[in-house]
């Protein structure tokens, strides 16, 4: 052993004589019990490598139209800092502990290696590690940048191999970088405990400060974590506290005993308290004030082919790639229909209440809300995924759109010619009168003459596209979409961006017009958005802008064309503005400017809706029972602490929708509508009431919504 350890000093020497620090190598001998030495550091090619150095895993934040922050993505809590904002004390802790010739030699610490080395040799293993701060810096790169479970191994496995490769990689290292820039990076790469990655979250985690305002007993704490960082994460109990307390005071004593801190400084530090204040880590949707546009935006990026060619790659561009995304969400707007639903509807209620809010001519969403927290509690009431938005974005499978779907049919026929006086005259039942009465779009007959379509307590008699309308009547628009097309109809609401929440081809059948597909609030509310842009649809927008980590800013323009000529959406807005004087909504009333909307309700009672807008904001209201809206209809049910014989569009969804408007748009100057073309829309064409010297038909009340539609 002592010609061995002669060899190794020997070697140590001629190292640091030729510039490169490199000790004696120890190898487990090929063919026999004991160690070989290798006598020279080229026979191991120990030459500087360089090392490639994916950035570490840093935060994502969301921030809001108004840049405050409303949500964080990570895989590791990091946030990574410059030099100068880390407290001198830290930096000093962490030498003094970690690598207290670190500003003295090169990528190599002689003498720890030859410690280290003397000890393995001793356990006829690699039994400590000797390692500097770059040589730990390269095993955590190396283990960060791991896409295996195999690699992530290898960067931890006690073997000579990975020892020479993180002492060839450290002398690359020390070329490349000054000692200062090597300590910021292992400062904000390091592991500290508690879900910690980095200096500055562990600053935050540990004691709610930034890394520049640490004190001495707090960098002491924190660079006594990092040897072992899961024995001593704080937040793992009393005792693991106690080994982390036991570990600073060892940190505060190797400070004094170099001279980096008085005596009696270290002994003041040692008998404060360890303050561990647990500070909460942000982040994730369920930690988001506002978790149902989070999980929009977060699926927003991991549906996006820009960010990466798999799912995988896409789900560590959110979680790892430090972006700053600047989204869509109006803080006010958003408060006003969280008290909108609140004043309604209970968080323990079974049926739940969701509404999204869309600027029209610019498809940006500002708010989305619903009647539960998110999350998968039971006891508060909470829901798991995105009741608000499609399946696209974490949502379900929605509700069936009702009468709201009525409005694509008014549309198809002012299309085609058809004024707002034009009308004819309807019974209390519609049968389609053969099987080829209605043609899907793909030319197929679909009618169905053995199913009665009725409106319940309906009103029958002669009805225009504005009386109909404004008493939502089933078989006035059962007739309406016969004249107008299906096909025709269809076509209209997929113009305007109208898709089924589950993904699924949407439904083509003669009730097509009573809103039998399941919809969500944000596609809905988009549509009607088209209509108050005077026809011009923008696909539903949460993002605005990101900005990557290294400050490059790649901004994001809505998605727009034109759906519906100006003097149609015009017309259209001028038909359903009636709805709150003449219509379903005249109980409830407007908002005080110029609205248009309309109320939906499905067959039974299984979900109620309003949609509606004014020329500077658009809104649908949703409402139904996760549970099941078909088995949990929404009859004979509390909500809100108020009893229900039924729950119509009227009933909930539409004061909801009018607190939400007046709320949202308070300090928005009001904005009038386009004034309907005259000439082209009123009056009537070839469908004039027969009988116009008959005088005024009787005046009509207009019916709450009944099942199957309205």
């Amino acid at each position: 052993m002592a010609g061995r350890g002669t060899k190794i000093v020997r070697l140590a020497a001629a190292g640091a004589a030729a510039g490169v620090l490199v000790a004696g190598i120890t190898v487990p001998a090929v063919g026999g019990a004991g160690f070989g030495l290798v006598a020279a550091a080229d026979e191991v090619d120990l030459k500087p490598v360089d090392l490639v150095e994916p950035p570490p895993a840093e935060v994502t934040i969301v921030r809001d139209a108004k840049g405050r922050e409303i949500a964080r993505f990570y895989e590791e809590y990091r946030e990574v800092v410059g030099f100068d904002a880390i407290a001198e004390v830290m930096k000093t802790a962490i030498v003094a502990i970690e690598d207290y010739r670190f500003y003295e030699h090169g990528a190599i610490d002689v003498e720890g290696t030859l410690r280290a080395l003397a000890t393995n040799l001793a356990a006829g293993k690699v039994a400590q590690g000797g390692s500097s701060i770059t040589q730990q810096y390269v095993k955590q790169v190396l283990l960060n940048s791991a896409g295996t479970d195999a690699e992530r191994e290898a960067a931890l496995e006690a073997s000579y191999a990975r020892k020479l490769n993180e002492l060839r990689y450290a002398m690359g290292v020390e070329k490349k970088y000054t000692k200062d820039q090597i300590l910021e990076k292992y400062l904000n790469i390091a592991y500290f405990g508690a879900g910690a990655y980095g200096v500055e979250a562990a600053a935050r985690r540990f004691f709610g400060v930034h890394a520049a305002r640490l004190t001495l007993p707090q960098a002491a704490t924190l660079a006594g974590a990092v040897q072992d960082p899961n024995a001593t994460d704080p937040n793992l109990g009393a005792g693991h506290r106690a080994r982390l307390l036991k570990r600073r005071n060892v940190v505060l004593d190797r400070m004094a005993e170099l001279g980096k801190i008085t005596q009696a400084a270290a002994d003041r530090a040692k008998r404060t308290k360890l303050g561990y204040k647990g500070t909460k880590l942000p982040g994730g949707c369920e930690a988001s004030k506002y978790p149902y546009f989070c999980l929009y935006v977060r699926q927003e990026i991991l549906n996006n082919p820009d960010f990466g060619r798999t799912a995988k790659a896409r789900l560590a561009t959110l979680n790892r790639g430090g972006l700053t995304i600047r989204t869509t969400l109006d803080p006010v707007k958003q408060a006003a229909a969280e008290r909108a639903i609140r004043a309604y509807v209970h968080a323990s209620d079974h049926p739940v209440a969701a509404e999204a809010l869309v600027r029209p001519g610019t498809g940006a969403i500002e708010a989305m809300a619903a009647s539960r927290p998110y999350g998968n509690r039971a006891a508060r009431h909470e829901i798991s995924y995105n009741v608000v938005a499609d399946a696209a974005h974490g949502g379900g499978t929605g509700f069936q759109a009702g009468s709201t779907f009525k409005t694509f049919t008014l549309i198809s026929a002012l299309k085609q010619g058809m004024k707002v006086d034009d009308g004819f005259t309807v019974g209390a039942g519609y049968r389609a009168p053969s099987y080829a009465t209605f043609k899907n779009c793909a030319g197929k007959n679909i009618g169905d003459p053995t199913h009665t379509v009725t409106n319940d307590e309906g009103s029958p008699g002669w009805k225009t596209l504005r009386t109909g309308t404004w008493g939502s009547v089933n078989t006035f628009f059962m007739e309406l979409e016969r004249r107008a097309g299906l096909c025709e109809t269809v076509t209209t609401a997929k113009s305007l961006g109208i898709r089924r929440a589950d993904g699924r081809p949407l439904q083509e059948y003669e009730t097509f017009t009573l809103g039998i597909n399941e919809m969500d609030p944000v596609t809905v509310a988009t549509a009607y958005a088209a209509i108050a842009a005077r026809g011009t649809y923008c696909a539903p927008m949460a993002i605005t802008a990101i900005t990557d980590r290294n400050g490059k800013t790649t901004r994001y323009r809505p998605k727009c064309r034109e759906a519906l000529e100006p003097a149609i959406a015009d017309a259209t807005a001028d038909v359903l503005s009636g709805v709150f004087t003449e219509g379903t909504m005249r109980g409830v009333g407007g908002i005080g400017r110029d609205a248009a909307g309309k109320t939906g309700t499905t067959d039974g009672y299984a979900a109620a809706w309003f949609a509606g807008f004014t020329p500077d904001l658009a809104a649908a209201v949703s409402i139904g029972d996760p549970r099941g809206s078909q088995r949990h209809k929404l009859v004979g049910v509390t909500i809100g602490g108020r009893s229900y014989g039924v729950v119509a569009g009227a009933s909930l969804p539409g004061p909801i929708w009018k607190a939400t408007m007046i709320g949202a748009l308070k300090n928005v100057p009001p904005t009038s509508f386009t004034p309907i073309d005259r000439a082209r829309f009123e009056g009537c064409a070839a469908h004039c009431r027969p009988d116009d010297d008959a005088g005024p038909e009787p005046e009509e009340t207009p019916a709450e919504d009944r099942p199957q539609g309205r």
